[in-house]
């Protein structure tokens, strides 16, 4: 008998592709055959996001395009959207089954017996409080680097942010096993590790209480990279994005003095305006911020620091978006994520008056985003004729490759598939009019 098949797609940030690809395993190991989207598989899993807007939308337009592909495919979704509104994707036309934060990864128990019928989609979504365990996972096979999943949940309140609501509270992997993962994502050949999370500085919080006791941290995140920096045969960690209060010296510093841990740092502001960031109930304000970017730069002025900012929140009037086009004109950071504000069902924010007209929040947006582009062109610039190590990885455009130096500028060069996963020293010369770098390649060992 032909195994069933299985493909997968997945939507939103580092951590839903290190669980796509744990959930990838498991139907390996029950017996299926993973497949590409398009190669018209039996059984369709979609990972969701809710962090952007248009979630809805980009869910049915996956679901078209899956069935597209195979008609009679069983389509199931999973993710955040999937736990925040399990009925109103279980009415998606072609929708077979929606799993919630603490079904998903028992999916083979809702799979085997699945049958395409009309009408609505079975929904096995408990309340997010039953997302209690960590379940570890990591990706392998479709990028050079992996994800790694140290941390899931947030027990942070943020005015704005549906998270909590979709993945339950904070919860961590042990060190020890941690390092095993890490080891055989080494023993797979791969060369950098990204670690990911949902609140990746607040690794280590244990968040049940057992009879009135919260139990205490066993490991911080500083002690986990210490032992992480240990490990042979990953020749780079790459720290997803922290937050700026759990960006400690000690962390800083550490990044600083280490052969594997790499000078690069995605750091969420939100907001360079104080009134803003106490609406927000973000657990900082923006002098913390500068320091932390001054604190990097003094140790390491070479390291790449990416920055989230959200505009047109609640409240947010012209001259508080300018104290943060200022602020961050002013940082010496890399690049922006700029992110237009959007209603989300079940916060506070969604209740707060003085609302941001839409075009508002898309003038404010484009200007970030071109604010970013320039810091990102002045941060490559100051690397020219300079030379960095790169990670060599396949591109979408034929007869070239792309890669990463350790401080995150990406670099274009002419196609070799003995140097595909390899590390090697580049001179970096030129920026094109696209903002790409174009290198000479100086020396590699194979």
């Amino acid at each position: 008998m032909t195994p069933k098949t299985v493909a997968f797609y997945t939507l939103g940030c580092k951590l839903n592709y290190s669980e796509t690809s744990a959930i990838g395993r498991l139907f390996e190991e029950g017996g299926y055959g993973v497949v590409n989207f398009n190669e018209g598989a039996d059984i369709y899993v979609i990972n969701t996001c809710s962090v952007t807007d248009f979630a809805d939308r980009k869910c049915r337009k996956v679901v078209r395009q899956a069935l597209r592909q195979a008609p009679h495919a069983n389509v199931v979704v999973v993710g955040c959207y999937a736990q925040l509104k399990p009925q109103e994707i279980a009415e998606i036309p072609g929708v077979d089954l929606v799993l919630g934060a603490a079904e998903k990864f028992r999916i083979l128990d809702y799979v085997d017996d699945l049958s395409k019928a009309p009408g609505n989609g079975l929904v096995h979504a408990g309340e997010v409080t039953e997302a209690r365990d960590f379940v570890n996972a990591f990706s392998f096979g479709d990028r050079t680097r992996s994800f790694l999943k140290v941390q899931d949940g947030c027990d942070y309140k943020c005015s704005f942010c549906t998270i909590p609501l979709a993945r339950g509270k904070s919860r961590s992997d042990t060190v020890e096993n941690v390092l095993a993962n890490t080891r055989k994502i080494a023993d797979m050949g791969v060369k950098e590790i990204v670690l990911t999370g949902v609140n990746l500085g607040d690794f280590g919080n244990g968040t049940e209480v057992i009879e009135g006791v919260k139990p205490k941290k066993e490991a911080m995140f500083i002690d986990l990279i210490r032992e992480l920096d240990r490990v042979e045969g990953i020749e780079r960690f790459r720290i997803s994005s922290i937050e700026p209060n759990l960006l400690t010296d000690e962390v800083i510093e550490f990044v600083a003095n280490s052969q594997r841990f790499v000078p690069h740092f995605h750091v969420p502001l939100q907001s360079g305006n104080d009134k803003q960031l106490k609406a927000m109930r973000r657990r900082y304000k923006r002098d913390l911020y500068a320091s932390r970017v001054a604190k990097i730069k003094e140790l390491m002025p070479h390291c790449c620091i990416g920055v989230d900012v959200i505009v047109g929140f609640p409240g947010e009037t012209e001259e508080d978006f300018l104290e943060t086009y200022r602020f961050v004109n002013e940082l010496d950071i890399s690049y922006l994520h700029v992110f237009t504000y959007s209603e989300r069902e079940n916060t506070l924010a969604a209740e707060m008056p003085d609302s941001v007209p839409m075009h508002e929040r898309k003038r404010r947006n484009e200007m970030l985003r071109i604010l970013s582009e320039k810091k990102k062109r002045y941060f490559y610039n100051q690397h020219l004729n300079s030379t960095r190590k790169v990670l060599f990885e396949n591109s979408k455009t034929p007869g070239q490759m792309t890669g990463f130096t350790d401080n995150y500028v990406k670099i274009t060069v002419g196609y070799d598939p003995l140097l595909i996963n390899e590390i090697g020293e580049v001179d970096l010369q030129e920026i094109d009019n696209e903002g790409n770098v174009s290198t000479q390649i100086l020396q590699i060992t194979l």
